[in-house]
């Protein structure tokens, strides 16, 4: 039970570093990346929260918790949970495909938003760094 709590935690850390990278971004850029993190309007059973101050924030940090267990649970078979590469590659490839579904949706960045997209990308390829080094440095 340690583990999973301690995996909880590192979503929570690489959720903070993912999100305050964005905004860091947004203020420097002016690019809208960032709202991609808090946006539930193109998920039909979400949409109705998606104006619900905090809604937005408490959908990032649980697809962060979400995604790091089930991520780490999916590599302990092939003996990858404990090596960053594996974190990095998924959460970067997985975010520059997430990244689409803005095209379902009226709230910026646009899909066809390069710049946009590179951001984003890379806010996941730092996430997920920043999970696999996690997650090697603890006893997970």
């Amino acid at each position: 039970m340690k583990s999973f709590y301690k995996l909880i935690l590192t979503g929570i850390i690489a959720g903070v570093a993912l999100a305050a990278s964005l905004e860091i971004t947004q203020r420097l850029t002016g690019n809208p990346a960032s709202i991609l993190l808090y946006n539930m309007d193109y998920i039909p059973f979400l949409k109705k929260w998606n104006d619900i101050t905090g809604a937005g924030l408490l959908f990032h940090f649980i697809t962060c918790i979400v995604s790091v267990v089930i991520l780490f649970y999916l590599l302990k078979p092939f003996a990858l949970e404990r090596k960053v590469l594996p974190y990095m590659v998924t959460y970067t490839v997985g975010g520059g495909i997430l990244f689409f579904l803005s095209s379902l949706t009226e709230t910026p960045p646009a899909y066809n938003d390069l710049a946009a997209w590179i951001y984003w990308t890379a806010g996941h390829a730092l996430f997920g760094i920043i999970v696999g080094l996690l997650v090697r440095c603890e006893e997970v």
